[in-house]
């Protein structure tokens, strides 16, 4: 669902990301429906076609809505 929001957020069609990330419209239609987990490489690319950073891409990770992990400080 992230990736779907990014990329409609920028106004662009399935056909498009594809064809802007190089990546085949079947592996992004995948990817948008939790089919398939991207590698790294995917990533930066899909990245690439949204015009985004990376890390954009994963920050849905960053705020885990009620994970100890994400609420609790770092380690010394």
């Amino acid at each position: 669902m992230h990736l779907r929001r990014l990329r409609e957020a920028r106004g662009m069609t399935l056909e498009e990301l594809a064809v802007d990330s190089g990546l085949s419209f079947r592996g992004v239609v995948y990817i948008e429906h939790g089919q398939r987990n991207p590698s790294l490489t995917t990533l930066i690319n899909l990245a690439r076609g949204l015009r985004i950073q990376p890390s954009r891409l994963l920050a849905v990770f960053d705020a885990e809505q009620g994970s100890p992990e994400a609420s609790s400080p770092a380690p010394d």
